[in-house]
């Protein structure tokens, strides 16, 4: 392991991110074809450790992060998968809580570039599946944690034998791939379901949930629903209680903000127990630290004080919708200078128009990357009714703005893509003002 380890070229290093990076030529490519072509060249390291496996519109991530937490402090060494990261490409490999090395973004980029090379040419994300998975068999993990980056069905992570699967919730997106209704969605995300393996859903909507069944139902996979069989309860106190699948636990906390969290906690517990029954030794004490212990950054994030600085990646209406929501809760009557921007691919225009309600004060911009909406066309998209609002032509000069532009005793609101949140959060290490617990770097 001493060559993953140790520092690497920094030269070679910067060749591989600038060949992973110009990868999204290629777009995105349904199919698995072509990732299991690069996996049998790397001698199907997917196959080298026990697996779960996440699909869903929102909540992924955390719902990620708190398995991963329960799982260690059970004692295993857990690795995870997610997507995008929000500064360094290493966010996307973590083993055992921490981001891995350069060293070993290196040598596992060498290790597929290297194998023999499937008919197409390969897309940004299943080159980084490919790694993920060659990272997490070298370093021997006891868990993968692994979250689908579209739909599910011919998702690139979707060659996996998990012995969970895990749907959060359902709400119409990458609607040119998925379907244009929730049923279609549905059926895609429910793609990861496998045979006689049993699967977790927070999808409500009767047209996703009959998908949902549809499917577990064709492959004789026990399916267990949020509200149907297991539920939680959200106490005045802060605290909530989880219920179900012969199963009480009361008086547990979660530090990842918003009420919404205890949902996607009820599926971390649900999943847990589902686990449990397959013999995997879990202790009680670390199921509820690990929910309570587990941290995301980037959603309902506060990072910074005086002014208060609150981050989200929100980039859907879904998440729109219960960031806003949360942020009510949390800052009653707070209206915070709103730093958003967003990609062309999303319902920017909805997702604009409901910042703007709920701003005093709103800065448009864009991040670097060519799906970015241009902010001189946000501006001129803002409702009649928009409180006083200026561009700036980079993140970066957006934080500069809001902090001027802020009382102390105010906040700063940054969202509507998780591009504007890593670049706010490079900026605001670079300015010496992350008082958060997530360093860059």
């Amino acid at each position: 392991m001493n060559d993953s380890q140790n520092a690497p070229d920094r030269d070679e290093y910067a060749r591989c991110l600038e060949y992973l990076f110009s990868l999204g030529r290629f777009g995105i490519k349904l199919g698995t074809e072509t990732i299991s072509a690069m996996l049998a060249g790397l001698g199907d390291p997917q196959d080298r450790f026990p697996s779960i496996h996440l699909a869903g519109t929102n909540g992924k991530g955390s719902v990620a992060a708190m398995l991963a937490a329960v799982l260690s402090r059970s004692g295993y060494k857990v690795g995870v998968y997610t997507s995008p990261h929000l500064v360094h490409i290493n966010e996307r490999f973590c083993v055992d809580g921490r981001p891995v090395s350069d060293g070993q973004v290196l040598e596992a980029f060498r290790a597929v570039h290297n194998a023999p090379r499937p008919e197409r040419e390969a897309t940004y994300f299943e080159y980084t599946t490919a790694m993920a998975f060659h990272i997490f068999a070298r370093t021997k993990v006891d868990w993968a944690v692994v979250e689908t980056g579209m739909g599910g069905r011919l998702d690139a992570t979707n060659v996996i034998s998990p012995r969970l699967s895990v749907i959060t919730n359902i709400s119409l997106e990458h609607q040119q791939y998925l379907g244009r209704t929730l049923a279609a969605v549905a059926t895609e995300k429910a793609g990861i379901i496998k045979p006689g393996v049993p699967v977790v859903t927070g999808a409500r909507q009767e047209a996703a949930l009959s998908s949902i069944r549809k499917a577990a139902v064709e492959r004789q996979a026990p399916l267990y629903v949020y509200g149907k069989n297991f539920s939680v309860r959200r106490k005045g106190d802060g605290t909530f209680a989880f219920s179900g699948l012969g199963e009480r636990l009361s008086r547990l906390t979660t530090r990842l903000c918003g009420p919404h969290q205890a949902d996607n906690a009820a599926l971390v517990l649900a999943g847990v127990r589902l686990l449990q029954e397959q013999g995997v030794s879990i202790p009680d004490e670390a199921l509820v630290r690990g929910v309570a212990e587990a941290r995301w950054p980037g959603r309902l994030d506060v990072v910074g004080e005086n002014p208060r600085i609150v981050l989200d990646g929100a980039h859907n209406l879904a998440a729109m919708k219960v960031l806003i929501r949360a942020f009510g809760q949390a800052f009653p009557g707070e209206r915070p200078t709103v730093i958003a921007g967003f990609l062309d691919d999303k319902p920017w225009p909805q997702m604009l128009s409901m910042l703007s309600a709920m701003a005093g004060r709103l800065i448009l911009t864009q991040p670097a990357i060519n799906r970015a909406v241009p902010a001189a066309r946000l501006f001129a998209a803002l409702p009649a009714d928009a409180p006083p609002a200026s561009t700036a032509d980079s993140v970066a000069r957006a934080l500069d703005l809001a902090l001027d532009q802020t009382p102390a005793s105010g906040a700063i609101l940054a969202a509507g893509s998780l591009y504007v949140v890593g670049e706010m959060m490079q900026a605001l290490e670079k300015a010496g003002r992350m008082t958060g617990e997530f360093r860059i770097g």
